[in-house]
């Protein structure tokens, strides 16, 4: 099992920045991938950024250019950088985390809110 604790969510005006944290413990070893997707309200989940263990990003179109995805593989930590955010980015924003035996974990989730 792998426990996943998130935290920066909150309430920005539009054109701000916030930056999200999620931290991996317990079975850590043999992490492939981390990354954030994120579900706004009557919307379905979707991919925001992923990180693999050697710094490969991948980003949604929507994203690219205003977030930014790193992780701290000795803390266990991905981070998600958040500039010039857009009302449209309002959503609960959820870590996960991929291993190699094919499992995926993901976090409770953080609210973040943009206001216009």
């Amino acid at each position: 099992q792998v426990q996943l604790v998130e935290s920066g969510g909150g309430l920005v005006q539009a054109g701000g920045s916030l930056r999200l944290s999620c931290a991996a413990s317990g079975s850590i070893f043999s992490i492939n991938a981390m990354g954030w997707y994120r579900q706004a309200p009557g919307k379905q989940r979707e991919l925001v950024a992923t990180i693999t263990s050697d710094g490969s990003t991948n980003y949604a179109d929507s994203v690219k250019g205003r977030f930014t995805i790193s992780r701290d593989n000795a803390k266990n930590t991905v981070y998600l950088q958040m500039n010039s955010l857009k009302p449209e980015d309002t959503a609960v924003y959820y870590c996960v985390v991929f291993k190699g035996d094919g499992l995926d974990y993901w976090g409770k989730g953080t609210l973040v809110t943009v206001s216009s």
